[in-house]
């Protein structure tokens, strides 16, 4: 087969193709972000799209503010994910693999891979849409067994997610520094948020429209519009654009605990108290974040692990010597861990 051009300029032995899926599950969204997403799909070395060799996948999630795009743009002295599957099969650290590169992203920087009546289900759109057009469009395993997911900050909530959700679909999740422990991670933010929007006449449309015509953005604001998506996928209220409910008094900041019990029913390391069956068909669960994490998630990958070994059931966690950003070398680790449990090619 042929190499594509994306892979010649990756410099990859195997080869990477961008795909788009129209995908029901997103259509008419209120914000009116694309249904029809691009899907990077990573080929290994040898792969024949009409033999009879039948591939495991790893689905892989973004981060907040990423997209197909991102993921597998080359850059100066880094390693983008696909270079890192191809560098460690060719290396024979791990078995042949595809790699699908899942799109979440939406007006507001990102969705959490979660179902909401504001954003689109874009949880549906992964186990369904994307994990359907996979199976039947190329030579996948296609079932439990051949399927694991690995995310990267809300790619990792997603990851943790999406398995303790809708189990039957992944056998083992990899979670880099994934979102855990709201109350320890997200609570911080209120405060500052608020004082943004007081700007702003308290109004998130008005905030959010002013971010958008700038040139240039402060990290304060960044981290407001990441609130704001969070607060569209946990406390959505309505199919109409910027109806949620956020986890704080818009004039007073004072903390709304009802709309935050909400949150917190999607928080990893609340959900696994009650997800043992969930938990337990999985053949992998990692979990690894930097113990210089600027949002304490490796306070929260500690509390999940802590909590599921406690049901006895075994939890691979590692801590390592970085902050937040830039850990995409920690996939040499979680990809030949989620290829030795899945089936093999």
């Amino acid at each position: 087969m042929a190499t594509t051009e994306l892979g010649n300029l990756l410099r990859l032995v195997g080869d990477v193709r961008i795909d788009f899926i129209d995908s029901p599950s997103l259509a008419g969204n209120p914000f009116g972000d694309p249904a029809r997403r691009p899907l990077a799909i990573y080929q290994p070395p040898g792969f024949d799209p009409q033999g009879s060799k039948r591939y495991p996948v790893i689905y892989v999630l973004h981060g907040y503010t990423g997209d197909v795009a991102a993921l597998v743009s080359g850059r100066p002295w880094e390693t983008n994910v696909v270079q890192w599957i191809d560098r460690l099969i060719v290396a024979g650290t791990m078995p042949p693999a595809m790699l699908a590169i899942v799109d979440g992203n939406t007006r507001l920087g990102g969705s959490q891979y979660v179902d909401s009546i504001h954003n689109g289900a874009y949880a549906t759109y992964t186990v369904r849409d994307v994990v359907g057009y996979l199976d039947a469009n190329y030579p996948t395993i296609s079932h439990e067994g051949g399927r694991s997911v690995v995310g990267k900050s809300t790619g990792g909530f997603g990851a943790m997610y999406l398995t303790m959700t809708y189990p039957g679909v992944f056998c083992a999740f990899a979670s880099h520094s994934g979102d855990s422990n709201f109350l320890g991670a997200y609570v911080p933010e209120f405060a500052r948020t608020q004082r943004i929007l007081e700007k702003y006449d308290h109004s998130p449309e008005a905030f959010v429209e002013a971010f958008e015509k700038k040139n240039k953005r402060p990290d304060d604001e960044m981290h407001a519009m990441m609130l704001l998506g969070q607060a569209a996928a946990y406390s959505p209220t309505a199919a109409e654009a910027f109806a949620f409910d956020l986890p704080f008094d818009l004039r007073t900041g004072q903390l709304r605990d009802d709309v935050f019990a909400r949150w917190l029913a999607y928080d990893p390391a609340e959900m696994c108290l009650h997800k043992l069956a969930e938990l337990s068909r999985l053949r992998l669960r990692y979990l690894d974040c930097g113990r210089r994490d600027e949002y304490a998630l490796d306070i929260g990958a500690r509390m999940f692990t802590d909590r599921v070994r406690a049901m006895d059931l075994e939890v691979r966690h590692e801590e390592f010597d970085d902050d937040h950003r830039n850990v995409g070398y920690r996939y040499a680790v979680s990809f030949p861990a989620l290829a030795a449990v899945m089936e093999a090619a």
